[in-house]
């Protein structure tokens, strides 16, 4: 991100957010765009903002593009008007220096993806809570699914919520895409389970189920056959660790999107 960019705005501690990011027709949901909109609106203008997203997975970690480049239209099938969507935020070199600086020691290498643009668990979000496109974005990739290592990373990343730094982590509270087949759109109970389930173990601060979540809550492989979706929690939660503000979470967003869970939460 360029200094005068970067100077439009006074650095203070921002939050960090775990979203559920939802896909491509969120846009045409007549509630969702209204709540992320609200959401950001509630919030400290960030400086930049680094997202982390159940889309990209890469081991050593990878720093994408940090200039404008194409978004990546990665999903299959939908309308065509869905791959049109558009968001030019300005690059972001000098945060992507800074995650550099923070988390590359020896042995942890991290490698720089400088064509990889923006996926879906980015922009989709982003166009419903910043339009204007106007904040530098940096997205970085997951090295791996296992949530310990994951708070590791959120917590070597706390520093740049001191610079006005956004992370967030991108996923979907619930994701096992056989609820998009259930009749008549309700709400299955391995659904309803586990957000219930996951909003007490957010509530009453109790880290060791959460990060033990496949095995200690209720219908856990239902809810994530893969954990991808949920894994990006665990990155917020660490930036929130980090700074003594696990206890600070509250959901911002609840409620289902086709049988899915779309609980949002705000550390700080």
């Amino acid at each position: 991100m360029t200094a005068a960019t970067e100077e439009r705005t006074a650095p203070r501690r921002m939050p960090a957010l775990y979203l559920s990011h939802g896909a491509p027709p969120l846009a045409d949901d007549p509630v969702w765009p209204g709540q992320l909109a609200a959401w950001s609106a509630s919030l400290p203008r960030p400086r930049a903002i680094l997202m982390v997203s159940a889309h990209w997975e890469e081991a050593p970690l990878a720093i994408g593009a940090v200039e404008t480049v194409p978004l990546v239209y990665d999903f299959w099938g939908f309308p065509e008007h869905y791959y049109r969507v558009t968001y030019a935020a300005p690059g972001a070199p000098r945060l992507a220096a800074a995650v550099r600086g923070l988390l590359r020691a020896p042995g942890v290498p991290v490698q720089d993806i400088p064509d990889r643009g923006l996926d879906h668990g980015a922009y989709v979000p982003l166009v419903e809570m910043f339009p204007e496109a106007d904040i530098p974005v940096l997205q970085i990739s997951l090295p791996t699914l296992d949530p310990a290592a994951l708070m590791e990373i959120g917590r070597k990343l706390a520093p740049l919520r001191d610079e006005g730094v956004l992370i967030v982590g991108s996923g979907f509270f619930t994701h096992n895409l056989a609820a998009l087949r259930h009749p008549d759109g309700s709400v299955p109970g391995w659904s309803a389970e586990f957000d219930d389930w996951g909003l007490h173990a957010l509530e009453s601060g109790d880290v060791d189920a959460l990060v033990d979540f496949v095995h200690k809550s209720p219908a856990g492989r239902l809810a994530h056959p893969r954990t991808e979706h949920f894994a990006p929690l665990f990155v917020a939660m660490g930036a929130a660790d980090a700074t003594g503000q696990l206890d600070s979470q509250r959901s911002v967003i609840d409620g289902f999107w086709m049988g899915l869970a779309k609980r949002s939460v705000q550390f700080g």
